[in-house]
């Protein structure tokens, strides 16, 4: 089993993941793959993180894929993109009628995406849209766009031309505000059609995601989210439960169970330093915790 260093995804693990694939990379920075998939691919079958930023470009098939424990429908021409350090996962490729299913994956790192001529930071950071909508269907005339984008970035990360850097960027920030413009205009209809959604609930949601994702390994009371935010834990369970259907407990547990599958499946430290780092008082509660909501043992699912 890899080190603890190495239960991250990378641009250079995902290059080792897929061996054998139609793929051109820079570095450590960016890479393209070009993958055609069966039933049977384990595209990314455990819980995992990136951390970068990573794209998932569906040309034909369909697949479900969960982020930050919300699940996701991935099917023709539609595209998701997932921020750095989410947790990802491949729950299902669905193979209705035998053919191989054509998918690309972009994998930028945050150094190349800060250098590109688009706001990224501020896209990821700030904008509602790819918390509620990371998934978009791309009409077809993007969808031709693309395909040239992608061809063409394959070709110049191959060349050896002057300025390959400065021109790899540029097509990347041009096609991201392509596909920006499709995210706007699906946004701008929601929110024509959900103008009566409870904003505050949604607000608060968002910041207690971000601190569960920031905080879990260490504090999983509702009270030390719910000071943070300045807010009773009674409010703010009402809140997490209107804006998700979710309690605010229940969010905070899967995020531990997440992390604690990561660091069962992708690095070799024992079942002992894993409860240290997750914060609990000992083994025994966290095999409790641990088999109470995934049904198994921690040593099971390692081994499994």
């Amino acid at each position: 089993m890899e080190n603890i260093t190495t239960y991250n995804l990378s641009i250079s693990k995902l290059n080792k993941h897929f061996p054998g694939t139609n793929k051109v990379s820079v570095g450590d920075d960016f890479c393209l793959i070009d993958l055609k998939l069966g039933a049977t691919s384990n595209l990314l079958p455990y819980p995992c993180r990136f951390d970068g930023i990573l794209m998932l470009y569906c040309v034909k098939g369909s697949v479900k894929m969960s982020v930050n424990l919300n699940e996701y429908d991935i099917c023709d021409n539609s595209l998701i993109i997932c921020s750095p350090n989410n947790i990802l996962k491949l729950t299902e490729v669905r193979q209705e009628d035998g053919e191989p299913q054509h998918y690309v994956l972009i994998a930028m790192s945050q150094q190349f995406a800060s250098e590109l001529r688009i706001d990224f930071k501020r896209m990821i950071s700030e904008s509602v849209a790819l918390i509620d909508v990371p998934v978009v269907t791309l009409p077809d005339n993007i969808k031709n766009f693309m395909g040239r984008y992608l061809a063409l970035i394959a070709d110049v990360v191959e060349t050896d031309m002057e300025l390959k850097d400065a021109a790899l960027r540029s097509l990347v920030s041009s096609m991201l505000c392509t596909v920006a413009g499709v995210w706007k205009e699906k946004i701008n209809e929601m929110k024509i059609t959900s103008l009566q959604s409870t904003t505050r609930s949604r607000m608060i949601f968002e910041q207690f995601i971000r601190l569960v994702a920031e905080y879990h390994t260490k504090y999983r009371n509702v009270g030390f989210y719910a000071e943070k935010l300045c807010l009773t834990p009674k409010y703010l369970s009402k809140l997490i439960k209107n804006a998700s259907g979710k309690s605010a407990p229940e969010w905070i547990d899967s995020y531990v169970i997440l992390e604690a599958k990561n660091l069962l499946k992708y690095s070799d430290i024992s079942i002992k330093e894993i409860v240290y780092r997750l914060n609990f008082p000992n083994q025994s509660v966290f095999y409790k915790f641990f088999k109470a909501r995934t049904g198994m043992t921690p040593s099971g699912y390692r081994n499994s």
